[in-house]
């Protein structure tokens, strides 16, 4: 089969390179002239990607990925279209820019017969009321007589992506019956996937009948997770009030099987648990208790700074160095990292913040308007990454510091003997 992948960033292209290994000739288009040189050159444009180096090399020595600027013609050569392109949020206002310039191009493209699938996290409604009519416009041709449409959403992890990929079912929502019955025939064609006795129903491609609820779906999982670390920081935060450990108390309940509290900490980032709930909310704005748990994580990196001012004092003047600009461990993306947050609120008490993160050089994080450290003394160190390398730092690596605020419990408390090493819901009184 000849498939057009557009955009190749941390989703797309691991997408476009499962579906060259299963055998079939896949065209990878964006608009990032470099990420395609990358792309055309077997060479993997970001780093973190398990197994991705070697899986994109493969597909490029076989002949069976080449990559491309031109959307509207990877498309007119294509049987089947996935798109995974960018959509963001801006003040709970999602921006369609991205989006709508996608579906302009393939719908410059687009041939009868054709499915077009997209994955990337939209609104409920968005494919039939957005989508469809916008491609019908600009190709003359029927959504779901002409073309078939569906929408798939990306289920994946960044950094374990094809894993992911194996491991949960694929979900498959068309406007019409015949769109959904082709795009479940596509993935079944284009995915493998483990043996899971635990679900349901068996493991693969499952059908939810229509784009709606494939939509829903994604929406729902997502904000969950954000409910639910909402719930965890909330728990965390009253225990630092009555002197208890949330972390015992946690893996207590989570004995018990209709409990699954999650892990809170100082920041929820990336692409989707800050972004997905704001878009369940432009759908169903009277949803408060999502709401209330998006404020409940997005004022985690202020407490984490008030924590560090109970234990420290006055921070005007301190120097306080910030390890982790990504927003988790082991990636190097910064999207919505609480970084971000953290920086502003040290710079309005005086502070002297500099990030450092094992991922970034000092002059990449300088380009994202961080201040990076470059080896001065440090006073206080938060960290705000569970990067694997800050398991083994110790006070010894900044002499004279007073204060650890470890947000994501990632330090040997043994190595810091001297130094007041406060953790988020420890049972610390602010």
């Amino acid at each position: 089969m000849r498939i057009c992948v557009v955009g190749l960033g941390k989703i797309g292209l691991p997408l476009a390179v499962q579906y060259a290994a299963n055998g079939h000739q896949v065209s990878g288009a964006d608009i990032n002239t470099d990420t395609v040189a990358a792309v055309a050159a077997g060479t993997e444009p970001f780093p973190g990607e398990t197994d991705l180096a070697e899986k994109l090399a493969a597909a490029h020595h076989d002949g069976r990925l080449t990559a491309t600027t031109d959307v509207a013609a990877a498309v007119a050569m294509s049987e089947a279209v996935v798109v995974a392109v960018p959509l963001f949020v801006t003040d709970g206002e999602p921006d369609f820019s991205a989006i709508d310039a996608a579906t302009a191009d393939i719908a410059t493209g687009l041939r009868p017969g054709t499915l077009v699938s997209y994955e990337t996290t939209l609104p409920v409604g968005t494919t039939r009321n957005r989508i469809a009519p916008a491609l019908a416009s600009v190709s003359g041709l029927d959504p779901g007589g002409d073309f078939h449409l569906v929408f798939s959403p990306e289920r994946v992890f960044t950094g374990r992506v094809f894993a992911d990929l194996r491991r949960y079912p694929k979900l498959v929502g068309g406007i019409d019956d015949a769109s959904t019955r082709r795009g479940v025939e596509f993935y079944t064609s284009v995915l493998d996937f483990d043996d899971r006795p635990d679900l349901p129903r068996p493991n693969g491609v499952w059908d939810l009948g229509t784009a709606e609820a494939a939509e829903f779906a994604k929406l729902a999982e997502t904000t969950y997770r954000d409910v639910n670390i909402g719930l965890a920081n909330q728990f965390a935060r009253f225990a630092d009030r009555i002197g208890v450990d949330v972390a015992d108390v946690i893996d207590a309940c989570n004995t018990q099987p209709y409990s699954h509290i999650h892990t809170p900490g100082i920041a929820v980032g990336g692409h989707c648990i800050p972004v997905y709930p704001q878009l369940y909310l432009w759908n169903d704005p009277e949803a408060d208790i999502v709401a209330t748990a998006r404020h409940a994580n997005a004022v985690m990196p202020d407490y984490a700074v008030a924590l560090l001012c109970e234990a420290f004092g006055d921070v005007a003047g301190a120097n306080v160095v910030i390890l982790g600009a990504a927003y988790r461990g082991g990636v190097k993306e910064t999207a919505y990292s609480g970084v971000f947050e953290l920086v502003d609120r040290l710079l309005e008490l005086r502070a002297a913040p500099k990030v450092s993160d094992p991922l970034y050089s000092p002059d990449e994080l300088e380009a994202l308007n961080l201040p990076a450290y470059r080896g001065e003394a440090a006073d206080a160190v938060i960290v705000q990454a569970d990067h694997p390398e800050y398991r083994d730092l110790a006070a010894t690596d900044w002499p004279g510091v007073k204060v650890l605020v470890d947000g994501r419990r990632v330090t040997d408390p043994a190595n810091w003997v001297g130094v007041r090493r406060v953790l988020i819901g420890a049972g610390q009184t602010v």
